[in-house]
């Protein structure tokens, strides 16, 4: 079987949590099925082998222009023989129907979320148009990967899509078991040795790309409604924030709170993770999240987070590894904060990795594939 992945945007080389999930998808697809990626221009090459990648799409922002690139994607299809076409969000997906039309080959679109209930909660005006165009390619669409069974269902009964196919393809993990006890440890040591923390501060972290909107809302709850409440009590801690593109007056205001250190983009985040006695995720507008939760349940480390952002991780599996907090509520969310040293702390279980590790979560999705 060949796959044809088509990305509009740029994933290689991956930083954000979106992108990494593309890239790993992609990057664990190859290893079991000949791929070939038809990404957007500003891509690097891929890390990692595959059949043959063409840099020229314009990015999503564009999306509409790559109509005049039908021909020669009709043209690479038949060339190598592909037999099913991916397409990365629904934004792109038209392109998948057309395609479809050109070439007779199936196209299955790989879902990150319901696009237009994202739309509607950053008040975007238009979110019910988008909402019509998404339900009707999701139609059209000969199968669709999600990534929770909330977006599946809405699909269903929501949308009430007839003849609707799909499989949950979550974000996944390259670990298949807990870190070593001494991994842990000697990360907290670099990481405390490095940003001068005392060895018994409760150590928490939040992670992402600084210009981003969601998490910039993160940390503005961090500073104004979290830390206050923190620093009420006799509490030792030390909240790390790490990631790139930060604006200087939110630089500003993480470098003038207390407690908080801005270790700015780090090139092992793994190590940042272990080092943590929890992530934290405090805003209902974060999206591409998932992927980090789910990087820092694979490193062994609890979790703090929005309801909103867990949608979709069975936490039945999880041993209280994963707390979730309403929400808008940040004095629950400071409360679990201050108990973190006394909460049970578990080991993530193997059940986890067996759910969660990348192989065994492509291996569902070829499945799905052979059967189109």
């Amino acid at each position: 079987m060949k796959v044809m992945g088509i990305v509009s945007y740029k994933v290689f080389p991956a930083y954000m949590g979106g992108q990494k999930g593309v890239a790993k998808f992609y990057e664990y697809l190859s290893k079991k099925t000949e791929t070939i990626l038809v990404t957007a221009k500003e891509n690097e090459e891929a890390n990692f082998l595959i059949k043959k990648q063409y840099n020229f799409l314009f990015n999503h922002h564009w999306s509409w222009l790559n109509i005049f690139y039908i021909n020669k994607l009709v043209y690479l299809i038949r060339q190598h023989k592909v037999d099913v076409i991916i397409i990365e969000h629904s934004y792109l997906s038209w392109l998948g129907i057309l395609l479809k039309t050109f070439t007779g080959k199936p196209f299955v679109i790989h879902s990150h979320n319901i696009e237009a209930y994202r739309f509607k909660q950053a008040n975007k005006f238009w979110w019910k148009f988008y909402e019509y165009y998404e339900k009707w390619v999701h139609a059209k669409a000969n199968h669709v990967f999600y990534k929770t069974v909330e977006d599946a269902t809405h699909a269903t009964d929501v949308w009430q899509l007839k003849n609707h196919t799909y499989t949950i393809i979550p974000f996944g993990t390259d670990l298949q078991t807990i870190p070593l006890c001494f991994d842990k440890q000697t990360s907290r040591n670099l990481v405390c040795k490095k940003h001068n923390i005392n060895l018994n501060d409760v150590i928490f972290l939040f992670n992402g790309t600084l210009d981003f909107q969601p998490n910039i809302h993160s940390i503005e709850i961090i500073i104004n409604e979290i830390t206050p409440l923190l620093l009420q009590s006799n509490f030792q801690y030390k909240i790390i924030i790490c990631g790139n593109r930060i604006k200087e007056n939110l630089f500003q205001q993480i470098k003038n709170c207390k407690n908080l250190i801005h270790a700015g983009f780090v090139d092992d985040i793994d190590l940042y993770v272990k080092a943590a006695d929890a992530f934290i995720v405090p805003s209902s507008l974060a999206t591409g999240i998932k992927t980090k939760i789910i990087e820092a349940l694979a490193n062994n480390t609890l979790v703090i987070a929005n309801e909103e952002n867990i949608k979709g991780i069975d936490v039945s599996i999880l041993n209280n590894k994963l707390i979730s907090v309403k929400s808008n509520n940040s004095n629950t969310f400071s409360e679990v904060m201050l108990k973190t040293k006394l909460l049970k702390n578990e080991d993530t279980p193997q059940l986890f990795y067996a759910t969660y590790y990348w192989n065994n979560i492509i291996s569902k999705a070829i499945l799905s594939l052979q059967n189109l």
